[in-house]
């Protein structure tokens, strides 16, 4: 079946839902939200710690922000990015407080500001530990509010539509490649209908699961960046995966990880190895407070050094009241598994968390294939260089939704439905989609890349994790090709696409740089710099 909306978005996170609101204001068409699993269901759900936004002026500016950005994504952040989102950002706060946002308030009406490893003043906007879930929330019931939008639960796009669906062949050299819609599979039905659009936007979220742990949630397959890859877009900086440092250490709950916020360390907490000494000085002057990069290795290095399975957080020489006012979600998580946080340490273990790379944008959210965007986690944009700071990543999506909104407003009366684009043809494929290969397969990819292409990397390493994902990218797509598409097998395909390109593009840097690390080029390759550090006052 052949569906038409002129605007279609592929995901549900604060990227895409903040994207729909803003055209569907502009009443300039159809809209199309499609979710693979249902709406709340989403990274952004997940997001505990804030949003980050220059909002008390009387000590904060945007120069600090710019500053703290740059310096934890070690000096190679794309500049105009890095302004365009710091100095947007307090409109946009603006804005989710209007679409129902609430964040945390003083008594005299003013934000309650949290502070972050690698930012020099408090600039984290918040509510309690659960950010993300309100913002989500917030956002939800703005979309259901909103008839122009058309909400598609269950619904996995399976590939985008270009010109190579049309008989031309496509290649990364090929000039002007433009996206009509996507092939969307109806996970109640089994059937892929054709979805026509003329502008398509890319908000699919992150890569978490394509490792063993994670702290994303299980939708986060990285489909977004793995189907533009595939339709010869241009993707970025995939070497630069983040593993956020403090994820709670419960060997019986592996999948997603339960994540203890960053806001914890702003707090007070400090890191501590079981046996209560401290290790963070060892390896820089912020302590516990530096950025995640540094504090994720220093973390690894540690439990090596020691041969443990976790470090510990400490708070519990902070007032048990605030801990508990500040954190109930992560005090009643930790309770429930036997910990008093007011009085126990946390057992944490560093996890894989946030992609800083993705699908190339400009400043228009516009990614090297016209008619098609790609926000929030999927793009990169250039503004986390090599190592997110904290907290920009929700501020980021909302800044550049609003940008691509503009731009495609601006641009979609120029365009039209393509309608010369076939159905989706899985004449002669069979029912039998092997599950059991596929679960299988997906475990393997998870310990490859855990194993292999993890906070420490090495030459040897990425090779083994190159030979492996190529023997099982070979397998799975002739499985793609023998068995009638499903979300299991259509997810199991992006997952190696996107394992193979975080290892290509790591085996490609010859450095060590923000969150990529090898012990074969241990030092960063200074040519490489775009800033020269000097011009920026390290305020910390």
């Amino acid at each position: 079946m052949i569906k038409k909306f002129d605007f279609l978005i592929i995901g549900s996170g604060v990227a895409g839902m903040s994207y729909a609101l803003k055209v569907a204001r502009a009443r300039k068409g159809s809209i199309a939200l499609i979710c693979k699993s249902d709406m709340g269901e989403a990274n952004t759900d997940k997001a505990q710690g804030g949003v980050s936004s220059v909002t008390d002026f009387s000590v904060d500016t945007f120069e600090k922000h710019i500053n703290d950005t740059i310096v934890a994504g070690d000096f190679i952040s794309d500049l105009a990015a890095v302004e365009q989102v710091v100095k947007n950002a307090p409109g946009q706060i603006k804005e989710l407080v209007d679409w129902g946002v609430n964040f945390d308030r003083k008594a005299d009406g003013s934000f309650d500001l949290h502070r972050e490893g690698g930012h020099s003043e408090f600039r984290i906007l918040h509510h309690a530990d659960d950010t993300g879930h309100e913002i989500q929330r917030g956002l939800m019931e703005a979309v259901r509010n909103t008839p122009e939008i058309t909400v598609l639960e269950n619904h996995f796009a399976v590939e985008i539509i270009t010109q190579h669906h049309l008989g031309m062949e496509v290649t990364r050299r090929t000039p002007n490649i433009e996206c009509y819609g996507a092939y969307v599979l109806d996970c109640n039905t089994g059937k892929i209908d054709t979805y026509l659009s003329k502008v398509t936007l890319m908000a699919t979220g992150g890569t978490g699961s394509v490792y063993a742990t994670t702290t994303n949630p299980n939708v986060a397959t990285g489909d977004g960046i793995a189907m533009v890859y595939r339709a010869k877009g241009t993707v970025k900086d995939m070497e630069f995966v983040q593993f956020h440092p403090t994820a709670l250490y419960n060997p019986d709950e592996s999948h997603p990880a339960y994540l203890i916020t960053e806001a914890m360390r702003g707090f007070g907490g400090i890191l501590r190895l079981p046996t209560g000494e401290t290790f963070m000085e060892k390896y820089d002057e912020r302590l516990s407070l530096a950025p995640r990069d540094i504090v994720a290795r220093a973390i690894d290095k540690e439990m090596k050094i020691h041969g443990i399975d976790h470090v510990c957080l400490d708070v519990t020489h902070k007032d048990p009241e605030d801990v508990k006012h500040h954190f109930p979600n992560i005090y009643a998580k930790c309770l429930s598994i036997g910990i008093d946080i007011t009085k126990e340490y946390i057992p944490v273990v560093p996890c894989a968390h946030y992609m800083c790379g993705g699908i190339k944008v400009d400043t228009n959210a516009c990614s090297s294939i016209k008619r098609l965007y790609a926000v929030g986690e999927c793009s990169c944009t250039g503004l986390h260089g090599g190592n997110r700071l904290a907290s920009n990543s929700l501020i980021e999506a909302v800044v550049y939704a609003d940008a691509a909104a503009k731009h495609s407003l601006s641009v979609i009366d120029s365009y039209s439905f393509n309608e010369a684009v076939p159905e989706w043809n899985d004449e002669g494929t069979l029912s039998n989609e092997e599950k059991v290969l596929i679960a299988q397969d997906v475990k393997e990819v998870g310990q490859i890349m855990s194993n292999y292409v993890g906070i420490v990397r090495s030459d040897l390493r990425l090779k083994r994790a190159w030979d492996r994902l190529d023997l099982i990218y070979e397998e799975t797509e002739a499985l793609f090709k023998r068995v009638k598409a499903n979300r299991s097998i259509c997810e199991l395909r992006n997952m190696v696409n996107v394992g193979y390109l975080i290892t290509r593009q790591a085996i490609d840097r010859k450095e060590s740089r923000g969150l990529h690390f090898t012990i074969d080029y241990p030092n960063r390759d200074e040519r490489n710099d775009l800033y020269d550090a000097s011009k920026f006052d390290k305020a910390f």
